[in-house]
């Protein structure tokens, strides 16, 4: 199985699996992966991202808090983007 395909089965059962725990809380979701209307979804977030003012980044929980400059806060749990988020540590001295 090529890397592509082994990608696209991941965002399939990925997808697949949200709609269906988003069922059981009885909400429906939406899955977007036709090109036109991805596109149209991924300038919305572009638009929301630019409007953020302050992002507070918590790796050891997982969660990134972005507060938007309207004064809300949108909250991501994700165990990924806290760590791309946050200032890497550094324990280099310095000279002297």
């Amino acid at each position: 199985m090529s890397e592509q395909t082994g990608n696209r089965a991941r965002i399939e059962e990925a997808t697949a699996r949200i709609v269906e725990l988003e069922a059981e809380l009885e909400a429906s979701g939406t899955t977007t992966r036709e090109a036109a209307e991805l596109a149209r979804v991924k300038t919305l977030l572009h638009d929301w991202v630019e409007s953020v003012v302050a992002v507070v980044a918590t790796p050891g929980v997982g969660r990134a808090v972005l507060i938007h400059d309207n004064g809300t806060e949108s909250r991501i749990a994700s165990p990924e983007l806290p760590f791309r988020l946050a200032v890497p540590v550094s324990f280099e001295r310095g000279e002297g």
